[in-house]
């Protein structure tokens, strides 16, 4: 049976209403047959709940350490005032209470920020109630210094105080001090002024704050949230194909491929740069039929070694290994390797096959035969892939799922939890609600990337439905007004559901941004993502700054998916040619300022140059974990090729501080320690330092 906690802030059962619990209030009219029909709205409205998915079908998301804002939109009829507070359940069914807090006035609008520690489904309501103690504060604060209804204003405080004196339900300590309090309110001995300073006597308000003097009392309906580990939320990934990694090409220009043992040496390299997650693309056997070349051209001769994403041989399909990789157990040891190393490994899981499949032969079904008798090859105009047949999941959906479902469990008995998935925007949604729910619900810890570059509504419901974690648009955002909007909506519209992970770059995405851009251009990007964002990643050859594109298209030319490309990351390094540091101390960054952990805090500031960006993050000590609240500013020169001079102009109040503030800041690339206020003078050489990442660092003495 599941334990209950006492609750933080307890409402008494007779203040709670009788419509405690649902969102529907006590019969209000009459029906036809001169029924009472139950109205729709509560007693005490309360609207609006967040976080909460706009068609409820599926819960919210959060995850272990996020700072959720829950909100409401509550309000009742006149001028008395009301008081409302979140009600949580946690997964092991422990209940508390949270103060909400009014917003903007004139939004009737209600928060609280909470930190969810813990995996698994929350369910939280909101409730709603008349808060008769500060509506007669508010009465007599005005009333009583102008000499208006005084003593009679004083009785009716009194009336308060004497029914919460005699509730049985109060600890016998509390009813005294209620007693006391209402006897010295209708007191003459006592003065005018005197009695009044008996509101902000500091026992009253600390038993009045811990259980209320309320009267009428609405509950909303319930939502749930759902929270997945850390990891589903903040991550630092890192891509690179195993087979380049210790390939060596032969004096007969020939290769050998990498295997998993070579691809080891690689492992303590990512790590140094502070990455979490290695993100492998498909190791099974690759087809032979239609196989690309180098730069995706149809003549692949007998040492290209093809598509990684051409699944299917005649040594198997998506439950093998390529066998120039290695065997199953090269494939444990390098997840040993790489758990030695703290990195957790990502697998490829791209639902499709080259013609050579094992599939193809023995389920013919679950592909797509044109009328001519052939099978249709995955094609994306005017883009062909010859070497790849789409499945068709409506043949057989039933043997579909049951052969992925075994599929993704084989890999998570070696011991896989993470998977990066191909194109899903391809695929039914309902197909991957059914597998995701499979999949958690033996493994919560799983997770699953969707690699979909589509639009928005769609992409959006594969959030929805499941995937923990998505690419973006986050490419092809690129200046000032567009990254602002793009942030934006992370921040608001789409934290609900969607959780973006900012790939800078990727085998099939080599922006124009980047390749016109110079060094500058892969700071400003790798910036951006680190910092905007609690989960970002790269591609291999982003941090040797490769930026040559194959002619006509957006990708770099010799592209890795159809050749082998080893890289001397260390000789790059050495001779200054690396952004690896640079990286390096991002992530160090990152994981030094947990505000960066965080994605619904970001906010926009201005300033006064159309390419200057600027914005904050900032978490209260109260969520940090750390005793001591993170503001973090970033301050970024969107155009690489020039040098901007502007003014910042900062809502300090967004990062912790009163209005006026002095503060110091560090900034966390330089160490340089400067005196700012709301409004700072900044240059930013993109040929030196595009980006200003600075640490507040409080009011300066």
């Amino acid at each position: 049976m599941a334990k209950t906690a006492k609750r933080a802030n307890v409402v008494p059962e007779s203040v709670a209403g009788a419509d405690a619990g649902t969102d529907l209030a006590p019969p209000a009219g009459q029906g036809k047959r001169g029924k009472e029909e139950p109205t729709r709205i509560s007693r005490i409205p309360i609207l609006d709940l967040a976080p909460q998915l706009a068609d409820n079908l599926w819960p919210a998301k959060a995850f272990v350490g996020e700072a959720v804002p829950f909100g409401a939109t509550a309000f009742r009829e006149g001028h008395d005032l009301i008081g409302v507070t979140l009600l949580l359940t946690d997964p092991e069914g422990n209940r508390s209470e949270h103060p909400m807090h009014p917003g903007a006035p004139g939004t009737d609008r209600w928060t609280a920020l909470v930190t969810l520690g813990r995996q698994g489904i929350w369910q939280y309501r909101v409730r709603a109630w008349a808060d008769g103690w500060a509506t007669w504060r508010h009465t007599a604060e005005i009333k009583v210094p102008a000499g208006i209804d005084i003593e009679l204003t004083f009785l009716e405080g009194s009336v308060l105080l004497a029914a919460a004196g005699t509730d049985k339900r109060r600890p016998a300590a509390e009813r005294r001090v209620f007693a006391h309090a209402a006897a010295d309110l209708t007191n003459p001995g006592i003065s005018v002024d005197d009695r009044l300073a008996l509101l902000d006597t500091p026992s009253l308000n600390a038993f009045i704050t811990a259980r209320p003097l309320a009267g009428l009392s609405s509950t909303s309906a319930q939502r749930a949230v759902r929270v997945e580990r850390t990891r589903a939320g903040v991550g630092s990934w890192y891509e690179f194909f195993p087979r380049s990694e210790g390939a060596v090409q032969r004096a007969d220009h020939s290769w050998q491929s990498g295997t998993f043992r070579t691809a080891e040496d690689r492992l303590p390299g990512v790590a140094a740069m502070g990455f979490d997650v290695l993100y492998l693309p498909p190791i099974h056997p690759i087809g032979r039929s239609y196989r690309k070349g180098p730069n995706n051209t149809l003549n692949a001769g007998p040492n290209d070694p093809g598509s990684p994403w051409a699944i299917g041989s005649e040594d198997g399909g998506h439950d093998a290994i390529h066998p120039d990789l290695g065997t199953v157990d090269d494939f444990r040891h390098f997840l040993a390797a790489a758990a030695e190393n703290d990195l957790e490994v990502a697998l490829d899981l791209a639902l499709q096959a080259s013609p050579d499949h094992p599939w193809v032969t023995e389920h013919p079904e679950w592909f797509t035969t044109l009328p001519d008798g052939s099978i249709a090859y995955a094609e994306n105009p005017p883009k062909k892939y010859q070497d790849i047949y789409p499945i068709n999941f409506d043949n057989d959906p039933a043997g579909i799922r049951a052969e992925v479902l075994r599929i993704v469990r084989y890999w998570m008995g070696l011991g896989v939890r993470i998977f990066r998935v191909d194109n899903p925007h391809t695929k039914p949604l309902d197909f991957w609600e059914w597998l995701i729910n499979r999949v958690t619900e033996e493994n919560p810890d799983v997770i699953f990337l969707a690699e979909a570059f589509t639009r928005p509504a769609l992409m959006q419901a594969l959030g929805k439905v499941g995937f923990q974690q998505s690419y973006s648009y986050f490419t092809w955002r690129n200046t000032k007004t567009e990254l602002e909007e793009f942030f934006h909506g992370l921040a608001t519209t789409t934290a609900d559901f969607y959780r973006p992970n900012l790939f800078v770059n990727t085998p099939d995405i080599l922006s124009e941004f980047l390749q016109v851009g110079g060094h500058a251009a892969f700071k400003i990007r790798a910036a951006l993502a680190a910092t905007a964002a609690p989960t970002w990643g790269m591609y291999a050859g982003f941090e040797l700054f490769e930026s040559v594109p194959r002619p006509g298209a957006e990708e770099n030319i010799d592209n890795e998916k159809y050749e082998y490309r080893p890289r001397d990351f260390a000789a790059a390094e050495a001779a200054g040619e690396s952004l690896a540091p640079y990286v390096s101390l991002l992530n160090a960054i990152r994981r030094a300022h947990p505000a960066l952990g965080q994605l619904r805090n970001l906010d926009l500031h201005t300033s006064d140059d159309g390419a200057v960006l600027v914005y904050s993050k900032y978490l209260d000590a109260a969520h940090t974990g750390t005793g001591t609240s993170d503001a973090i500013i970033v301050v970024v020169n969107v155009d690489p090729h020039s040098v901007r001079e502007t003014m910042v102009r900062l809502d300090v109040t967004r990062f912790g501080l009163e209005p006026g503030t002095v503060f110091e800041v560090e900034e966390l690339i330089t160490g340089a320690i400067w005196t700012w206020t709301a409004d700072n003078f900044v240059r930013l050489d993109a040929a030196a330092e595009p980006v200003h990442i600075l640490h507040v660092r409080g009011a300066a003495r």
